[in-house]
């Protein structure tokens, strides 16, 4: 066997040991893994959203409707609560939300080691989820930044959260930012939103038993909700409270009186009965002034206790049929608006709808027939009248003969305002619509006298207004004033000085004519009431709209029945039936 040259056994190198083979070959399996991680690490963040355009995104502008004396209807575009923040809430209320989600949030950093590991112990030991270790911190990221999907590539990205958040906020604002944007009720975000909703108060006026509640919800906001689940809420508050005595924010005996004070929250009334207001003064809002980016506050005229009234009044009476009331000061501040029997099955507002008024129409020309010196005594011939093919009847097709003004008027006969027309001229009538807010609307022909002309109960409802406010201009309004949320001024009404448009004794004896119609034998008698100063009835042709319009002290209140459709109704239904029992039971109720 030949020998190997005595230099290549010197040079030759000793091969590596086993041992150091596997440290290489871990060190490089290692290595490899860190790459991995960091590259998927690295897509993960290249995927994450834009933090500051999520940190910063603005909603709509939201308008909080008040009535009359300051109390919240509504709140339209609102889907976040008010701002709150450590600093202007009372300390039990963040105080609960520490002491049951995350007790050492003021301690640890982004991601609480010490919570995670007892949680993972405690699912190991029951064999089930039935811990969670996320931090205050790591929840504010999944809640502002992330879906709910549960994916690796969304912890990976919470955890990446969490560590900026904390990088770029004190602890104080990431709370902050929890309590603001943390659902809970009804797609709403914030506490705020949450005990506006649950108790009706905003998150600083919230009591500790309220702010238990509120925090009771966190874990779980369907299945520990107040509304839909209270004794689970009081149960799980009860806990939040032992936990708010062991951490030292509160005392026992201040834990006790709390967990007397818990109840099931109340749901919020219905709103719906104010949707036809809150629309109408939203147009009014932006004819005021234009767009807006900011919260504001819209003072509004409503009287909340008669809205009501009218809004459960309206389908009890009306039936099958759709009604629609609206009432108003004699200075034109209008209290209550019902656009239809119900919101939710119609939004359309039947208030500002144009319809056929018939013979509620009919003050308009017997204004000018006492503005050129007739009487309510003053006699008149009602017999048949007919110009060219034009030939109107009475409702019952029966003609008085020779009766005075004010009988003429609470009968509701035809022929005399068409025979005062023809005396003082078609475009004499146009004028005083037109004093009376309502001429321009109006077609310059015959019929127009016995109410062809299409007009709004808010129109109509304007015009007996002028007659009830001593003769003087109405424009009916809806907004005292508008402010931002620190109560700065955007916009107050500032009325201007009312213009005479009826002379005193044209308004007396008007006044008397109104007066006549509910008495016994006009056709509004049934609206007949103590406190009722008068009014009128308005049947259209083929009993497709049926109006009253009636006054008491401090109201006029107008009233129309019909169908969307225009069909007619039973031939039982006019303006002195069902529309003037409407009106009367709205002001005797």
């Amino acid at each position: 066997m030949a020998r190997r040259p005595a230099e290549e056994i010197v040079n030759e190198k000793p091969k590596p040991s086993w041992k150091r083979r596997l440290v290489v070959y871990m060190f490089n399996l290692v290595l490899i893994g860190l790459v991995a991680v960091a590259g998927y690490v690295a897509i993960i963040y290249l995927q994450m959203p834009s933090l500051d355009a999520i940190l910063n995104e603005t909603r709509p502008a939201a308008l909080t409707f008040v009535d009359r004396h300051g109390n919240e209807i509504r709140s339209s575009g609102r889907i976040m609560g008010s701002p709150v923040s450590v600093e202007n809430l009372p300390p039990h209320v963040w105080q609960s939300i520490v002491a049951i989600e995350d007790k050492r949030f003021f301690q640890h950093g982004p991601i609480d080691v010490r919570g995670i590991t007892r949680a993972m112990i405690s699912n190991l030991v029951k064999g089930r989820v039935a811990a969670g270790g996320s931090s205050i911190t790591q929840q504010t990221a999944k809640n502002i930044f992330l879906s709910r999907e549960k994916k690796i590539s969304r912890k990976v990205q919470e955890l990446i959260l969490s560590y900026w958040l904390e990088n770029r906020f004190d602890k104080n604002q990431v709370l902050d930012l929890y309590m603001n944007r943390v659902s809970l009720v009804g797609g709403m975000r914030g506490i705020d939103a949450a005990a506006r909703v649950m108790f009706g108060v905003p998150a600083t006026k919230l009591t500790i038993a309220q702010a238990a509640q509120i925090a009771a919800m966190l874990k779980a906001p369907t299945t520990y909700s107040p509304l839909k689940n209270p004794e689970k809420n009081i149960t799980r508050a009860r806990v939040v409270l032992q936990e708010m005595v062991r951490q030292g924010y509160i005392t026992l005996n201040q834990a006790r009186i709390a967990a007397q004070q818990m109840k099931p929250a109340q749901q919020m009334a219905d709103t719906n009965m104010h949707r036809y207001w809150t629309d109408f003064v939203s147009d009014e809002v932006k004819s005021r002034i234009g767009t807006f980016e900011t919260d504001m506050i819209v003072h509004t005229t409503l009287d909340t206790n008669l809205q009501n009234r009218i809004a459960a009044i309206l389908p009890q009476k009306t039936g099958q049929y759709q009604g629609a009331v609206i009432a108003m000061e004699p200075d034109g501040a209008i209290r209550a608006m019902s656009g239809g029997n119900d919101y939710q099955i119609s939004q359309f507002n039947r208030v500002t709808a144009p319809r056929q008024p018939g013979s509620a129409f009919k003050p308009v020309v017997y204004l000018v027939a006492l503005e050129n010196d007739m009487m309510p005594d003053t006699y008149v011939n009602d017999s048949p009248f007919a110009i060219g093919d034009y030939n109107p009847k009475n409702y019952n097709e029966r003609y008085y003969g020779d009766i005075t003004l004010a009988t003429a008027f609470a009968k509701s006969v035809n022929s005399v305002p068409l025979k005062l027309t023809e005396t003082y001229g078609i475009d004499s009538v146009l004028d005083m619509a037109n004093r009376l807010g309502v001429g321009t609307k109006l077609r310059r022909e015959y019929s127009t006298v016995l109410g062809a002309s299409e007009m709004s109960l808010l129109d109509l409802t304007n015009i007996y207004a002028v007659i009830w406010n001593d003769g003087n201009s109405v424009r009916p309004y809806s907004i005292t004033k508008i402010t931002d949320t620190n109560g700065n001024v955007i916009y107050e009404r500032n009325p201007s000085d009312p213009i005479q448009v009826l002379q005193p004794q044209t308004v007396e004896s008007m006044q008397t004519l109104l007066a006549n119609v509910i008495e016994i034998g006009g056709t509004g008698g049934r609206a007949r009431a103590e406190n009722v100063l008068g009014g009128k009835t308005g049947t259209s042709n083929e009993n497709r709209d049926a109006w009253f319009v009636g006054a008491t002290d401090d109201l006029i209140i107008g009233v129309w029945m019909g169908n969307d459709d225009f069909t007619p109704m039973d031939s039982k239904i006019t303006g002195g039936t069902i529309p003037a029992e409407i009106f009367k039971e709205i002001i005797t109720k």
